[in-house]
C-alpha cells in the first residue's frame, strides 16, 4: 500500500526513544550496574504455557548440537548464568520476541530492559523500578505518585473478594457483567481476568500502582514465602492501567526450578502446545550457586507509549510489525 515505507512513529517519538536509552544507561552507570549483552538465539526455549516462542532451523555446522534454535522471549536465563558466574549487578537493554502477539499494544518483536540486583529482595527493587519510571516520565514533564499494595489486599479492598480463600463462583460473580467462556479456566485464570477486566482499568492514570506478593500458584520464577497463605515474592508495576514491569525475588533452587519447568511442559502438553527444551545450562548455573538477588523486566515500548500519551504501540516503534 502507498505510504507503507514510511516509519510508524514520527520523528519526535524516535528521538524520545534515544533520549530514554541515554537516561537508562546513565541511571545504571550512576548506580554501578553493568550493561551486558547476551544471545538472542538459544538452544532452550521458554516453557511458560502463556508465552509462545519463535523457533528457526540453523543450516550450518552444529557439532552435534540441535539445529532448532529459539528466539529469546527475555534475556533472563543468560543473565542469571552471568550472575552465577560472579558478574554482579547487571542489566540488558535489547530486543525480545514473542509469537502471536501483534495488535494495538503488542508487537512480535519489542524492547525489554531487564536488570538484577544482588542481595536485594523484591521490595527494594520496587523502589528502584519506580524511580527509573519516574525519571523517564520527567523527560516529558510528567509526574506520577506511587501506591504499593499486596495482591490479596487489592482484591479485598476493590472487589471484596479474598483471592486466597474465595471460590470460583465468587470470582465469576465479582466479574459482574463481564461474560467469559469458563471452559478450561482454573482459579488463576479467573484471578487474572479480575485483574485485567475489573482492577487494571480503574488504576488512576497519574499513579504508579505496584502490586506485590502474588498467590504462590502464580510464582513463575519467584521465591515462595511460606505462611498461612503462601505467597510468591513477585511484583508488577502499572502506570495507570498499563502494565510496565514484572519482577521477582529470584528463585535460586535448581531442583525446584526443574519441577516448575516440568509442570509448565505438562500444561503445554494438555493444551497441545509446542514443547520447547528446558534450559539445562540455567539449571546448572542455579546448582552452581545463583546469589540472592531480585530481578525485573520492564517493557520499553509500553513505557514510551505512556510517555507519548498513546494507546498504539506503533506510535512508539520506528517500524511496527505491518511495516517491518
Amino acid at each position: 500500500m502507498a505510504g507503507d515505507w514510511r516509519p510508524s512513529a514520527d520523528a519526535e517519538a524516535i528521538k524520545l526513544r534515544a533520549r530514554l536509552y541515554s537516561l537508562i544507561r546513565a541511571f545504571f552507570a550512576e548506580r554501578g550496574v553493568l550493561e551486558v549483552e547476551t544471545p538472542v538465539l538459544s538452544q532452550a526455549g521458554n516453557t511458560d504455557p502463556n508465552i509462545a516462542s519463535f523457533s528457526l532451523e540453523f543450516s550450518g555446522r552444529t557439532d552435534g548440537a540441535p539445529r532448532t534454535r529459539w528466539l529469546r522471549t527475555s534475556p533472563e536465563y543468560p543473565l542469571k548464568r552471568l550472575l552465577a558466574a560472579g558478574i554482579g549487578d547487571c542489566y540488558e537493554l535489547g530486543r525480545v520476541f514473542r509469537d502471536g502477539e501483534a495488535g494495538g499494544r503488542h508487537n512480535p518483536e519489542f524492547t525489554m530492559l531487564e536488570w538484577y540486583r544482588t542481595g536485594w529482595d523484591h521490595h527494594r527493587l520496587i523502589d528502584e523500578t519506580a524511580a527509573l519510571v519516574a525519571a523517564a516520565l520527567a523527560l516529558v514533564g510528567r509526574e506520577a505518585g506511587v501506591e504499593k499494595i499486596a495482591y490479596r489486599d487489592l482484591y479485598r479492598r476493590q472487589l471484596d473478594v479474598d483471592p486466597a480463600a474465595a471460590d470460583v463462583p465468587q470470582f465469576i460473580a465479582a466479574l459482574g457483567e463481564v461474560e467469559i467462556d469458563p471452559a478450561g479456566l482454573d482459579r488463576d485464570d479467573w484471578l487474572d481476568l479480575l485483574m485485567t477486566h475489573r482492577l487494571q482499568p480503574e488504576f488512576p492514570v497519574d499513579r504508579l500502582t505496584v502490586v506485590y506478593d502474588y498467590p504462590a500458584s502464580q510464582c513463575a520464577l519467584a521465591r515462595i514465602r511460606p505462611g498461612d497463605h503462601a505467597v510468591a515474592e513477585r511484583f508488577e508495576l502499572y502506570l495507570g492501567p498499563l502494565e510496565l514491569a514484572n519482577g521477582y525475588h529470584e528463585l535460586n533452587d535448581a531442583d525446584e526450578q526443574r519441577r516448575r519447568f516440568i509442570a509448565d511442559l505438562e500444561r503445554r502438553r494438555a493444551r497441545n502446545l509446542p514443547q520447547p527444551p528446558i534450559d539445562e545450562r540455567l539449571l546448572q548455573a542455579l546448582d552452581a550457586g545463583l546469589p540472592d538477588c531480585a530481578g525485573v523486566a520492564l517493557g520499553i515500548d509500553r513505557l514510551l507509549m505512556a510517555m507519548l500519551g498513546t494507546g498504539r504501540i506503533a506510535d512508539a516503534l520506528a517500524f511496527a510489525f505491518p511495516r517491518a
